[in-house]
């Protein structure tokens, strides 16, 4: 007898385990004596979906590796102006207050432009939002090449920031979509190392820019980097392969049960691990913001080390950023793939990060200048940027494809409003104390605590699998 498989669609492949499983069972017992199958495994695993194939793995990891350097090019740009803080500053005569006014004033519609595209990524393809993004960023470095007053810069930081508002929003919510969930974090990892990255290769490149020519010719150089990649994206990108989540898991009903659904926006966010993903995240964001605005100076200003040794130094924290995200990723696969918890892979492991990165920030003010400083500067500089992918990626595994660009943008507006208050606090510290070195202590110190509060409450709120279980109740309590 032999058996011919119907013909069917794509979907119509992945069949539940216990049909598949029983259907097998009673046509081997027809044709085959028990003790033969008693040597017969019945697979247990559906057929290979579409995200499985060679080819799609491979441009899974091509848009990934662009995505990376979307972000690296984007933070690349918020590092530049902190680079050439010294020069912008005796250049238009501005205070240490205005000039964390232009820091802050890149995140005025930070929140506004993460929430909009956020909310056009389930009506307009992801691929050409990110391709008009990348053009607005251009867009808005283009008077920097010339001689421009304070208001002039002022506009284009705003306008820079609703640009970017969106980007790791976007770029995570793709990532998500060409990689099951239990492979997500590492992908995930590799495009948060971009925002290391970036100042990583610019610290050097364009403090040597800056000191060679101007901070006037550090934005060309970003510009046409830019514009090189927006070619490469139009060429080798492509859309994610369409798919339904269950083809990111076995076909079992236990594995069934696991998947997110579709629920309303407030009953999303009131979630106990999302609410506790928002304050993981604007407690980092604080430091992160700090690192890319206001550090550089520090080094400079607060520290005594001159200019070029200072651009040296900031790679530092940097460096080991990056490769903490994607060791961080790496090791949230592992833990997944082993069965460990996800609140133990996803929440107590970010939260961790961010506590180990707010208690170096506090320790760092309390001891004098050298290696062992640095050795803290870089920890709370570098453990809070390991934590946003692990972070994100808890985010998507309670939070339905459809709906998590809007959730995954809700949460980048909320702690954006981090970035608003920060510069700001930080140059109130400094403009107010005795002297800069002092302000930068207090300010710092503070963030330290901040931090640290932030990381204890992702450990307790931060539960994917109980949170999910929730969601999935309350839905079929509404129906």
């Amino acid at each position: 007898m032999r058996l011919r498989r119907p013909s069917c669609n794509v979907a119509s492949l992945f069949s539940p385990v216990a049909e598949y499983s029983t259907f097998a069972r009673q046509t081997l017992r027809s044709l085959l004596p028990l003790e033969t199958l008693m040597t017969i495994k019945v697979p247990t695993s559906p057929p290979q979906t579409l995200m499985s194939r060679p080819s799609v793995k491979r441009r899974a990891w091509i848009v990934t590796l662009l995505l990376l350097a979307f972000m690296l090019l984007n933070f690349a740009d918020k590092a530049v102006l902190a680079f050439g803080g010294v020069q912008i500053m005796n250049d238009l005569g501005i205070s240490a207050q205005q000039f964390g006014l232009l820091q802050s004033a890149f995140f005025w519609l930070f929140a506004a432009g993460a929430i909009l595209v956020s909310a056009l990524t389930s009506k307009i393809n992801v691929r050409w939002l990110v391709s008009v993004l990348m053009l607005i960023w251009i867009l808005t470095m283009l008077p920097m090449l010339g001689p421009v007053n304070f208001t002039v810069l002022l506009a284009c930081r705003i306008a820079l920031g609703f640009a970017e508002g969106p980007a790791y929003a976007l770029a995570t919510h793709i990532v998500h979509s060409w990689f099951p969930p239990e492979k997500r974090s590492l992908p995930a990892g590799v495009v948060s190392a971009g925002a290391s990255i970036g100042p990583l290769i610019a610290a050097p490149v364009l403090t040597w820019v800056i000191a060679t020519w101007s901070w006037h010719a550090a934005f060309g150089v970003l510009i046409v980097v830019g514009a090189l990649w927006l070619v490469a994206w139009l060429i080798l990108s492509r859309d994610a392969p369409e798919q339904q989540t269950a083809e990111s898991v076995a076909d079992d009903p236990k594995a069934a049960a696991a998947l997110p659904v579709q629920a309303s926006l407030r009953v999303l966010l009131t979630t106990g691990s999302v609410i506790g993903i928002g304050f993981l995240t604007f407690f980092a964001y604080w430091s992160t913001t700090l690192k890319v605005s206001w550090l550089p100076l520090y080094l400079n200003q607060g520290l005594g080390y001159d200019t070029i040794t200072a651009g040296w130094l900031i790679m530092l924290p940097y460096a080991v950023a990056a490769a903490a995200a994607i060791g961080a990723g790496l090791l949230s696969n592992r833990l997944t793939a082993r069965g460990v918890s996800r609140r133990i892979a996803r929440g107590y492991l970010a939260g961790g990060l961010v506590v180990i990165a707010g208690l170096s920030m506090y320790l760092f003010t309390t001891i004098d200048r050298g290696p062992m400083q640095m050795a803290f500067i870089t920890l709370a500089f570098s453990m809070n940027t390991a934590a946003y992918a692990i972070a994100f990626t808890a985010i998507g595994d309670v939070v339905h494809p459809k709906q998590r660009g809007m959730v995954l943008g809700c949460l980048v507006a909320f702690y954006s409003l981090a970035g608003v208050i920060a510069p700001l606090l930080l140059g109130h510290f400094i403009g107010g104390a005795a002297d800069k070195a002092t302000g930068y202590g207090q300010g710092f110190s503070l963030t330290g605590i901040i931090m640290a509060v932030g990381g204890v409450l992702a450990l307790f709120l931060v539960r994917p699998e109980r949170d999910l279980a929730k969601i999935r109740e309350r839905v079929e309590v509404s129906l």
